[in-house]
């Protein structure tokens, strides 16, 4: 069983910066994409970052060059973080991990893709 669980929101002014952390437990595959998404009311889940197995990052437009998001695989650890923050920033930033897991039968060996989400965490960007 797989259980993401991000911490690291909090309440900050416009133009400071927060680190969110996702931890991951269980029996994740060593083939995977951690993406962060956020969802702010009345507007749609929007997919802020990912990164896969082999480090290769990618930034949604609306943020690049003011978050960054790595992982620790070691420590299973993903990590969001954000600096220059906006008002528009604020939303529940949840962490996903889009996994590849094998499993072998008579046929031979298979692959299931399964999505894991944490609970999120709230970003609030206020004066």
């Amino acid at each position: 069983q797989v259980q993401l669980v991000e911490s690291g929101g909090g309440l900050v002014q416009p133009g400071g910066s927060l680190r969110l952390s996702c931890a991951a437990s269980g029996s994740l595959s060593t083939r995977n994409t951690m993406r962060w998404y956020r969802q702010a009311p009345a507007k749609q889940r929007e997919l802020v970052a990912s990164v896969t197995s082999s480090g290769t990052t990618n930034i949604a437009e609306s943020v690049k060059g003011r978050f960054t998001i790595s992982r620790d695989t070691a420590k299973n650890m993903v990590y969001l973080q954000m600096n220059s923050l906006k008002p528009e920033d604020t939303a529940v930033y949840i962490c996903n991990a889009h996994d590849f897991s094998s499993y072998s039968d008579y046929s031979g060996l298979h692959e299931v893709v399964l999505d894991f989400w944490g609970n999120g965490t709230l970003v609030t960007v206020s004066s």
